[in-house]
């Protein structure tokens, strides 16, 4: 090979490394323009309460109620309360609502009727894809707060 043809790897390398900067660009600002979330500072603040948060978590697994999310073929959630020793939670009062986890904001609130003893169905079907139910069951004084996640298909 002669020596000329050396004589253009450094601006191929120049070039080279000129596509990786502009494509690098591009996905930053990318990322930068579609980032739908917003950072908290507030994180001083909440940690100074996690102390409640951890008195909460003790109370609900003092409790063992165990919560179990899936669906029917009408695509409405459906929630399997149980307590401590596996026996139906009966006269169980649900609030819950259902979000998507990821995507644009997407809420549904969702109202409870009881199908048995242990098995509550929502009044609401859903639409296809991911959701989050936040539950909050309640059953004379004791209070259960939980997520499950759900896909309906």
């Amino acid at each position: 090979m002669s020596t000329t043809a050396y004589r253009w790897f450094p601006h191929g390398l120049f070039a080279a490394m000129g596509v990786v900067f502009v494509i690098n660009g591009y996905m930053v600002y990318t990322a930068l323009s579609s980032f739908p979330g917003v950072a908290g500072t507030d994180g001083f603040d909440l940690s100074n309460s996690y102390n409640r948060v951890l008195a909460t978590a003790a109370q609900q697994s003092a409790l063992g109620w165990q919560i179990e999310a899936g669906q029917d073929d009408s695509r409405h959630p459906v929630l399997r309360l149980s307590d401590r020793s596996g026996g139906p939670l009966e006269g169980a009062a649900i609030d819950a609502r259902a979000e998507r986890p990821l995507g644009p904001p997407d809420t549904t609130v969702l109202g409870f009727h009881a199908i048995d003893p242990a098995r509550y169905q929502a009044d609401a079907a859903l639409f296809p894809g991911q959701w989050d139910l936040l539950v909050t069951v309640t059953s004379g004084d004791s209070r259960y707060t939980t997520t499950r996640r759900i896909v309906v298909k």
